[in-house]
C-alpha cells in the first residue's frame, strides 16, 4: 500500500491531553518554536523539514508502550527520534503526527564485566560507553565515526558504521539483545547476552538497519571487545587514484594485514579539509590519499605491521607515506579526515552528503564515473570515505552562485545517474546513513519487486496500521 494515500488521524486536544496523561503535561511539547528543532535532522530543511504536531519525551518502555497504543487506535503516525544526527532524514516526521523523543532515556544500565556486555538506554551517547569501560581496557568496537553526537538507538536505527568497520564491523554485529516496542504497543524481549542463537528467527538482526519503521528500541545488550594498547596511523599520498585504490585489497591479501581503518580522501577533498582547518600537511601534487590505521597488542607489533604496509605502499606507487605514532599527531590527520564535511558547508551550505557502496574492486571503476558527472553537469562531487569496505561520500556541493530551483533540478538529474552506476557494479544506495526520506523514491529502481513484496509484507506483520516512521525507506 502507498502510504501517501493513507488517511491518518490527527493530533488534537483530546490527544494531548491523553499523551499528557500518560507521560505528564512537562515532557508534551506542543510550542511551535520548540517543536521546530524537531522538524529536521542534519539533511537539509527546506527540503526534508517536516513540523510535528506534538512531541513527547519519554523516560520507560512502558510510558512508550501507552503513546503507541494510542497512535495505533488512532492511526496517528509516530516518528522515532534519538539524536536527530541522522543523514537520511530518518527522524523527520514526514506526515506529522507524534515525535516520540528517547533523549531522556540515557542511562546506562548495567556493565557486565564478566560477560563483556553492556546495557544501555537508546538515548545514551556513543562515546559514553568507552569513556566509562576504557577503564577496565574494554570499548565497543561497531560505533560510527560520529560517536560524540550520536545516540545508540540511532545506531542501531541504521545500523551504522565508520572508519573501523574494515577490522571491526559495524554496529549490528555487537548488538546481543534488544527490549523493542511494537508499533501495537508490546514489549518484547530479544536477543540477550549470549553469543549464540538459532532459537528461531533471529528479530533483533531484522531491527537492527530498520530505520525505526518496524517498533522503537529501549534498551540494547552490547557486547565489548578488548582494547588495542597501540596504534599506528600512515597517511600516504598517490599521484592518482587508481594507484591508490588499487593498494586497499592488496595489503590485506598480500602482506596479510587487517588494518583499522583503510579511509580514501580525494584531491578536492582534502585541500578543502585543509584549508578550513588551517592545516598545512604537504600533499603536493597529489591527487588521491589513503589514510591507514593499524592497531595491536603492543608498540612494536603496530609499528611492524605499519611498516610493511608503508612500504608496500611505495612499492605499488605512492609519492609519499607519512607516519603518525602518538596521538597529537595521529588526531592531526584524522582531523582533516573528520572535517570534510564541515569544510564544504563553510564553501556552500547546501549539498546533498550521499552514502554510496559498491565492492572494493568497483571503486576504480566507480570514481571516474563520477568524474564524468561532475563535468556534465558542472558541479562538484567531491569524494571520501570508507576505501576498505566500498563505502564512500560522495557529495554534490551546490555553487553559491547558483539558483536554489538550478540546484534542486541538477540535483533531481544526477542523483539517478549516479545511482544507476552503484547498482550496475553491484552497489547499494547506502552503506550507514540509510535511505530514510531522502533516497525512498530511488530505492525501488534498485531493488526487485519480489524483495520489495517481501518487505513490505514484513512491515506490514510488524505496523498493520502502518504508523511506524511512515515515509521512510519504501511508500508503504
Amino acid at each position: 500500500m502507498n502510504r501517501d494515500t493513507r488517511n491518518y488521524g490527527t493530533v488534537n486536544e483530546a490527544i494531548v491531553a491523553e499523551l499528557a496523561g500518560i507521560c505528564g503535561t512537562a515532557n508534551v511539547i506542543v510550542d511551535p518554536e520548540k517543536r521546530e528543532a524537531y522538524s529536521h535532522d542534519e539533511t537539509p530543511v527546506a527540503e526534508y523539514g517536516h513540523m510535528p504536531d506534538v512531541v513527547v519525551t519519554l523516560t520507560t518502555a512502558s510510558e512508550i508502550a501507552a503513546v503507541l497504543k494510542l497512535a495505533n487506535r488512532e492511526c496517528i503516525p509516530v516518528t522515532p527520534r534519538g539524536a536527530g544526527s541522522g543523514l537520511s532524514g530518518g527522524a523527520v516526521p514526514v506526515y506529522g503526527g507524534i515525535v516520540l523523543s528517547v533523549e531522556r532515556m540515557n542511562r546506562i544500565l548495567e556493565v557486565d564485566y564478566d560477560n563483556l556486555m553492556i546495557v544501555v538506554e537508546p538515548g545514551v551517547v556513543t562515546n559514553e560507553i568507552n569513556g566509562i569501560v576504557g577503564e577496565k581496557g574494554l570499548f565497543f568496537a561497531g560505533y560510527p565515526m560520529s560517536l560524540e553526537t550520536c545516540f545508540v538507538g540511532g545506531n542501531i536505527a541504521e545500523n551504522a558504521g565508520g572508519g573501523k568497520a574494515v577490522k571491526y564491523g559495524v554496529t549490528g554485529q555487537y548488538i546481543m539483545g534488544l527490549e523493542l516496542v511494537t508499533p501495537e504497543g508490546e514489549i518484547l524481549e530479544l536477543g540477550g547476552k549470549v553469543i549464540k542463537d538459532v532459537s528461531g528467527y533471529d528479530l533483533k538482526r531484522l531491527i537492527v538497519g530498520s530505520e525505526g519503521t518496524l517498533g522503537i528500541v529501549t534498551k540494547a545488550v552490547i557486547r565489548l571487545s578488548p582494547l588495542p594498547k597501540a596504534k599506528t596511523v600512515l597517511l600516504v599520498l598517490f599521484p592518482n587514484i587508481k594507484t591508490a585504490i588499487a593498494m586497499v585489497p592488496k595489503i590485506m591479501t598480500e602482506a596479510g594485514i587487517v588494518p583499522t581503518s583503510v579511509e580514501f580522501m580525494d584531491k578536492l577533498s582534502f585541500q578543502t579539509s585543509c584549508e578550513y582547518l588551517n592545516e598545512h600537511l604537504p600533499y603536493g601534487e597529489a591527487e588521491a590519499m589513503l589514510l591507514i590505521e593499524v592497531d595491536e597488542t603492543s608498540r612494536v607489533r603496530a609499528d611492524e605491521d605499519a611498516e610493511v604496509i608503508g612500504e608496500m605502499c611505495f612499492q605499488g606507487g605512492a609519492d609519499e607515506v607519512f607516519w603518525a605514532d602518538n596521538y597529537t599527531t595521529q588526531e592531526r590527520v584524522w582531523s582533516v579526515r573528520r572535517n570534510i564535511a564541515e569544510a564544504f558547508k563553510v564553501y556552500s551550505p547546501v549539498q546533498s552528503l550521499e552514502d554510496i557502496v559498491v565492492p572494493i574492486g568497483a571503486i576504480t571503476t566507480l570514481l571516474p564515473e563520477i568524474a564524468r558527472l561532475s563535468e556534465k553537469y558542472q558541479l562538484p562531487l567531491p569524494t571520501y570515505g570508507h576505501a576498505g569496505d566500498g563505502n564512500l561520500h560522495t557529495t554534490l556541493v551546490k555553487p553559491p552562485e547558483w539558483s536554489h530551483e538550478k540546484w534542486l533540478e541538477t540535483e533531481r538529474l544526477l542523483l539517478p545517474e549516479l545511482y544507476d552506476q552503484v547498482t550496475r557494479l553491484g552497489g547499494k544506495l547506502s552503506g550507514e546513513h540509510g535511505i530514510g526520506s531522502k533516497r525512498r523514491v530511488y530505492l525501488t529502481a534498485s531493488l526487485s519487486k519480489a524483495e520489495l513484496l517481501l518487505m513490505q509484507r514484513i512491515k506490514d506483520a510488524f505496523d498493520p496500521n502502518g504508523i511506524m516512521n511512515p515515509g521512510k525507506i519504501f511508500d508503504f
